[in-house]
């Protein structure tokens, strides 16, 4: 151990360029010998953003050793995962390994945790990766990260696999900031609710819309589609491409009667879903977007394109309590569960 007290957010730690954030930094460092003030783990498997993940699948048109090799270099050349494609990263779980004194936490030697800051930030080194799942986005590894005084993160309940408490915590942010912004009576559009994200806000806007409110979930996937008329998530299911903005629209007035959402939480994964979300949105409504595929640029002026006056919101990962609220989902859903565990365990 560095005998020396890093930067609380991680400064010290970034090579280039100089004067930034570790989460902006082009490259950071990796070398695992930590500072009195961080944490180090044994990580065990990484959960990676799905529009990263979906997008490194796709330009290696779904080979698992051309996946492996593109996170390796990614990792060589940045010292953490961040793709600089879509600039995001994902997160991890492992043990707790070596805690400096200066690290404020009661963790434990041999506690294993889940991170709850992006990999876009953290410094890591794989050794070896031992396992893509390319139907989850996890990737099983051998090799070690760095938690700043900083970072958040999680101890693993007991109650809960280890693989389920990590994919679900990887979107805890979101199920958590609809249950800030949905309100009794609001009409609310889950767009991609038939993904993992998608499935735990559809459940948390059922229970927070009440018996006069309406929860309407657009998924591009029929497979999907079915899932969230299974489990009961919402009142309206709509199938369409949410890169398609008309045809969106089009649909939800349909079912709306033309009455425009109150609020709408995008989830989808791919480019070019912007307009989708901000179409059906009333004035002065709300727009949440959690997915990292999103562009900003491209909603802002979007949405002045279309004379919409809406409140847009960047999908922060983090907000107080959201790993309980997320974990509590699978306690309190026994189908949510279910499904959870067929998929990502």
């Amino acid at each position: 151990m560095k005998n020396i007290k890093g930067c609380p957010f991680g400064t010290h730690r970034v090579i280039e360029p100089k004067g930034t954030l570790p989460q902006a930094a082009t490259k950071i460092d990796n070398t695992m010998e930590i500072y009195t003030n961080e944490l180090l783990i044994d990580v065990k498997t990484l959960n990676v953003d799905s529009a990263s993940f979906t997008q490194i699948k796709e330009s290696c048109h779904g080979n698992v050793e051309c996946i492996k090799d593109t996170i390796l270099k990614i990792v060589a050349e940045r010292g953490k995962l961040q793709n600089p494609v879509t600039g995001s990263g994902g997160m991890l779980i492992g043990v707790v390994e070596e805690i400096g004194p200066d690290f404020p936490t009661d963790l434990k030697i041999g506690d294993k945790i889940a991170t709850l800051v992006s990999l876009s930030l953290t410094p890591l080194r794989i050794d070896k990766i031992l396992n893509v799942n390319v139907d989850t986005d996890q990737v099983d590894i051998e090799g070690k990260a760095i938690l700043f005084e900083s970072g958040i993160y999680a101890k693993l309940p007991d109650d809960i696999p280890e693989k389920l408490a990590l994919a679900v915590l990887d979107v805890a942010g979101a199920p958590a900031q609809t249950r800030k912004l949905v309100k009794p009576g609001m009409t609310v559009c889950i767009i991609g609710g038939g993904g993992k994200s998608g499935v735990l806000c559809a459940y948390e806007a059922m229970k927070a819309v009440g018996e006069e409110g309406k929860v309407i979930v657009v998924e591009y996937s029929p497979e999907n589609a079915k899932r969230v008329e299974e489990l009961g998530l919402a009142h309206h299911v709509i199938i369409a491409d949410a890169t398609k903005p008309v045809e969106v629209y089009q649909k939800v007035m349909e079912v709306t009667g033309g009455q425009y959402c109150d609020v709408v939480i995008n989830n989808v994964n791919v480019p070019a879903t912007e307009m989708s979300s901000i179409l059906i949105t009333k004035d002065e409504g709300i727009v949440y977007f959690f997915s990292m595929a999103t562009s900003f640029t491209r909603a802002a002026l979007g949405a002045e394109g279309v004379g919409k006056d809406v409140t847009m919101i960047i999908g922060n990962g983090y907000t107080k309590g959201h790993a309980e609220v997320a974990l509590n989902i699978l306690r309190e859903s026994k189908k949510i569960r279910e499904l959870f565990e067929k998929l990502y365990v």
